[in-house]
Formats: C-alpha cells, sequence, structure tokens
C-alpha cells in the first residue's frame, strides 16, 4: 500500500534539517547538497511537483560569524540568518542550474501561513511557481520574526507548506533512520516504527525531544509536524538524508524510514477542515441556477450566480452559501471581500478585472475550497 501511494504522489515537499545541510556544524555541506538537489532533479524529471523546505541560514551564518554554538539572543539569531541565507540560496541556485532547473526563494513566517489574506496569496503564487516548473526554496523569515526562532522550526513549515500546496507527501530527511519506540541513542534494543497512522497518540511518547547543537525541533516536532499534513490527506516520511538516493527511492515506495498516514484522503480531509473547523464570517444568497450548478454539476462558485452577501468576510474567509430560502448549500473559502462581493454580484468572470482594476481569481469560491452541505 505504500509503495502505491507514495509512487503515485505528483506533489512533494521535500524537508531538509540543519545538522545534514551542514555536516552537523562544519558549514554548508556543498557536496552533499548537490547530491540531494540531484535526487530531486530526478522526481522533475519524472513529472513531479517539487517544493523544498531548507533549514541552514543560522547555521551557515554562525560559521561565517565564528559562533561556535547556537546564539541565545535573537538579534544575534536573526543575524546569523542573514548572512547565512545569502550562502544557501547560492549553493542551491547554483547546483539546480546544473540540472536545468530554475528556483525561487520564498521567505515565510508562521504568521504568513496564519492571515488566511496572505496564506491565499502564498498559495496562488506558489502554484503559478510549480505551473512554470520552478522547485520553490522555502525557508522560515529569520531575519525578522522573534518567537518564531526561538520556539519554531521548520519540520512544522513542512507541514504547513504542505498544506498550503495541498502536497500528496512531505519527506522530512534527519540526521536519524527515522521514528524509534524509543531513543535509539540510549537503548540499543529500540525499534524503528515503519508504519503508523499520523494520528496515533502513542508516537509523542515514543518520540524524542531532542534537536542537537543547530536545529530548533527534534523527532518530536517531526511527528507533530506529521499530523499537521495529515490534516490536508498528506502522507510524512521521516528517513535519513545520508541513505544514498534516498528521495528518489522514498517517493518510489520503498520501505525506508517512518511512514505515517492521514486517517483521510487529501480531498476528504481538507473537505473536513473546511466544514469543521473554521468559523463563519458571513453569508451568500445563490440564484436557482447557482445551486444546481454546485450540487448537481461539482463546479465553482461563479459571482454570476450569487444575489447577495452579508457579514464582514475577508479574502480567505469561510462563508456560508445558502438558497434564496436560506436553505444551507454548502461553506467554502471565498477569494474576495465582503465588499469586493457586493460590487461583483450577478457578474460574468470576464468583468471582475473591469469592475475591480484586477483580477484575484475568476471565481469566488474555488470548487476545491467548497463543501456542499
Amino acid at each position: 500500500m505504500m509503495r502505491e501511494k507514495i509512487a503515485k504522489a505528483q506533489r512533494i515537499v521535500v524537508k531538509i534539517g540543519s545538522a545534514l545541510l551542514t555536516n552537523d556544524g562544519q558549514g554548508l555541506d556543498v557536496a552533499r547538497i548537490g547530491l540531494w538537489v540531484a535526487q530531486i532533479a530526478q522526481l522533475r524529471a519524472q513529472g513531479k511537483e517539487v517544493v523544498l523546505v531548507s533549514s541552514g541560514s543560522i547555521a551557515a551564518g554562525m560559521k561565517r560569524l565564528g559562533f561556535t554554538s547556537r546564539p541565545t539572543q535573537v538579534n544575534e539569531l536573526q543575524a546569523a540568518a542573514a548572512v547565512g541565507q545569502m550562502e544557501l540560496v547560492g549553493v542551491y541556485e547554483s547546483h539546480f542550474e546544473k540540472h536545468g532547473l530554475c528556483t525561487a526563494q520564498i521567505l515565510l513566517t508562521h504568521d504568513d501561513l496564519s492571515n488566511r489574506r496572505r496564506y491565499l496569496n502564498a498559495r496562488s503564487s506558489l502554484r503559478t511557481l510549480l505551473g512554470f516548473g520552478v522547485v520553490p526554496i522555502i525557508n522560515e523569515n529569520d531575519t525578522v520574526v522573534t518567537d518564531e526562532i526561538r520556539f519554531g522550526d521548520n519540520d512544522t513549515l513542512g507541514a504547513l507548506v504542505a498544506n498550503l500546496v495541498e502536497a500528496d507527501a512531505l519527506i522530512i530527511l534527519t540526521d536519524q533512520q527515522g521514528l524509534f519506540d524509543k531513543n535509539p541513542r540510549d537503548y540499543p534494543d529500540a525499534t524503528l516504527i515503519s508504519h503508523a497512522s499520523a494520528s496515533d497518540d502513542r508516537l509523542e511518547s515514543m518520540a524524542s525531544g531532542g534537536a542537537g547543537l543547530l536545529g530548533s525541533g527534534g523527532m518530536l516536532t517531526k511527528v507533530r509536524a506529521a499530523r499537521l499534513a495529515a490534516r490536508s490527506g498528506a502522507d510524512t516520511l521521516i528517513a535519513s538524508g545520508r541513505e544514498d538516493n534516498v528521495i528518489p527511492r522514498v517517493a518510489m515506495g520503498e520501505s525506508i524510514g517512518t511512514w505515517l498516514e492521514p486517517d483521510y484522503c487529501r480531498q476528504a480531509a481538507r473537505k473536513l477542515w473546511i466544514a469543521g473547523h473554521l468559523k463563519s464570517r458571513g453569508s451568500l444568497v445563490l440564484d436557482t441556477g447557482a445551486v444546481r450548478a454546485l450540487r448537481e454539476e461539482g463546479t465553482s462558485l461563479l459571482a454570476v450566480g450569487v444575489k447577495d452577501a452579508e457579514g464582514s468576510f475577508s479574502r480567505g474567509d469561510m462563508v456560508v452559501c445558502v438558497d434564496e430560502l436560506g436553505v444551507l448549500v454548502a461553506r467554502g473559502l471565498i477569494n474576495y471581500s465582503v465588499a469586493e462581493t457586493l460590487k461583483l454580484l450577478g457578474q460574468p468572470s470576464s468583468n471582475i478585472g473591469g469592475i475591480l482594476g484586477y483580477e484575484a481569481e475568476p471565481e469566488l469560491i474555488h470548487r476545491d475550497d467548497l463543501v456542499i452541505i
């Protein structure tokens, strides 16, 4: 089952940790980074889309600035990140160019992915880049964040990116073989967990909380990241980045590391999240034709079929859709604010740009962001 699911994955997020990228703090391991880039290039040659979430900027900057241990002052961490990010992206770009692949740097904070407007803007940008065949390289914007540096981790960022781009799989490369039933550093008889449900409560008690000297995460954050990724139906694989050709082997479904499986398929998981975990910020009244199109044809919701809008919603908020008698029809994430929506009522999609001066999306609610009730 694992071989079939992962082999079919078309959109994959790969996260590589600091200990791997810097060879445990000795500076960026340029040669090994080249090997991982070559492996990602193999996936691209197979037609798969890949988003790379890379740690390493702080660790690389520490080396350049002469730190022998991870700084504790936020301003020093920010300085290390600013210096290290330049080197990190340059190394990636030079390696990807050898394979004829274009890259893009995207710096995010966790706040970017919790703010619905910025979330949708980031999603739109990433989808466009993937459509052009670009490999986005994402890191946390450590030069401006504060609490995220001290308490955040790129395992969580990787999971949030998997949610953002609706990835089929999240591959977390670490310096361990995977998740064991107890800490293998302390217990020689520790057993590798090869397969489990991402929602299994026992996993957290098995995971070690240690992050090492360079990183901010640990196996515990990887387990929690898998649970986050499962929210949008993504499988998570935790494996050693030091395994030969590990990325293509994992992507082909070879049994390496730990596979944490979501309880629901991608679309079902996302629909459950929209329907059950988001608070409504407003409502739309649909005409008969729009109701029929949603229920019988599974279409997106267009402005031409909307008769009225009320509430205080912004782009990315969840709104409820009702028919002209007030009967609930659907819930969904809207692409325009209430003020913009009121201007678009009854208008064809071709008129959006002329009315608003721009077009964020051709539909009010895309069918992937819509749950029929």
